[in-house]
């Protein structure tokens, strides 16, 4: 099973998960302080929602695309090389109270998407740090936003 990730900034987490359960008539698969994913059947996505940043306006986080093995991961991975593109791989890594499998890569208008696998939940949101998601891997295909993760 794949399914497309959309990960949103949101100024009022009550609020935008009410409006997104409307929406996809489903309730968040996971909830915690800060955080919450809805892993919606019909259209195929999972929905991340973060809660904070500088306006009231909800804006893009981070996009990705959830694979069901870290051998799907480590293919997306092989293919991006293949196809000339600068990926960090980031394995094992505790993001979003789940622990992960990953690939970033930037898109052209440089936007950050990650292939990721979760492999376990996480009692905690991250790694290191306060912040209810992780920040990638630095480097040149590493996304750049606050916190981006999942």
């Amino acid at each position: 099973m794949s399914r497309v990730q959309l990960a949103l900034r949101v100024a009022d987490l009550p609020a935008s998960i009410a409006f997104y359960s409307k929406l996809f008539g489903a309730e968040p698969a996971k909830l915690r302080p800060g955080y919450a994913n809805f892993a919606i059947a019909e259209p195929p996505l999972k929905l991340v929602l973060i809660e904070g940043g500088d306006a009231a306006e909800t804006r893009l986080d981070h996009l990705g695309v959830e694979v069901a093995t870290a051998e799907e991961v480590a293919a997306a991975t092989r293919r991006l090389a293949e196809a000339g593109l600068a990926a960090v791989e980031e394995n094992d890594t505790s993001c979003c109270y789940a622990v992960q499998d990953k690939v970033w890569v930037r898109g052209p208008g440089a936007e950050p998407w990650e292939v990721y696998v979760v492999k376990a939940d996480a009692g905690t949101p991250a790694g290191q740090g306060d912040s209810v998601c992780c920040s990638p891997a630095t480097g040149a295909a590493a996304p750049q936003t606050r916190g981006a993760c999942c």
